[in-house]
C-alpha cells in the first residue's frame, strides 16, 4: 500500500484558507483514490487561535463536501518540523511561498501555491516531479486565493468555493 502523501497547507493566520484546504484534502482525497496526511499552518499565526465562525459557516455551506470537524482546529505557526515532515507545502498565495523561500530555503522545492500547481504542473510526470517543476517557477500572485479576513460571510463563502474548485482540480492533476 502506498504511503499517504504528507501535505502542509499554508496561509497567513491559519484560521481560514489553510484550514479549509486541509479539510477538503482529507474529505475528498479518498474519493479520488488518494490519501493524505495533512497539517495546516500559518506564516504569521497566533498560536492556538480558534477557527472563525465565518470559516466554519463557509465550509458548512459547501453541500458537495462531507461535513468536516474543523471547529476543534487551533492555529499553528509554521515550524521546521512541519516542513521536514511534509512531501508538499500547498500555499494560498505567492507571499506564503516567498516566506518559505526566505525563512526555510532548504524546502523551496517542495512549496508552491495551489492555484499555480493546478495550472502549471506537468500532467505526464510523477507527483514529485510535478511539485518540483511548479516550485522551481517564480511564485505568481495571479494564482492567489485572496485572504477573506475582515470580509463578510459572502467573502468567506467565495473563498471556500474557490478552494473547493481548486482542490477538485488538484486531485485530478496530481499523479501517482
Amino acid at each position: 500500500m502506498e504511503r499517504a502523501l504528507r501535505v502542509v497547507t499554508l496561509c497567513t493566520g491559519n484560521v481560514a484558507r489553510s484550514v479549509m484546504l486541509a479539510s477538503m484534502l482529507e474529505a475528498l482525497g479518498p474519493e479520488s483514490g488518494r490519501t493524505f496526511e495533512v497539517r495546516s499552518a500559518g506564516t504569521h499565526a497566533v498560536e492556538g487561535a480558534a477557527v472563525s465562525a465565518r470559516t466554519r459557516d463557509a465550509m458548512l455551506g459547501l453541500d458537495e463536501l462531507p461535513a468536516a470537524p474543523i471547529t476543534a482546529h487551533r492555529s499553528h505557526q509554521l515550524e521546521l518540523a512541519d516542513l521536514e515532515w511534509a512531501d508538499l507545502v500547498l500555499c494560498a498565495e505567492a507571499d506564503h511561498v516567498r516566506y518559505v523561500h526566505r525563512e526555510f530555503p532548504a524546502f523551496a522545492l517542495s512549496c508552491c501555491t495551489l492555484g499555480q500547481f493546478v495550472r502549471e504542473a506537468p500532467l505526464d510526470a510523477p507527483w514529485s516531479t510535478q511539485v518540483a517543476v511548479v516550485a522551481a517557477s517564480d511564485p505568481d500572485a495571479t494564482f492567489d486565493v485572496a485572504d477573506p479576513a475582515g470580509g463578510d460571510q459572502a467573502v468567506y463563502d467565495e473563498c471556500a468555493s474557490q478552494l473547493f474548485e481548486l482542490t477538485q482540480v488538484f486531485l485530478t492533476v496530481l499523479t501517482a
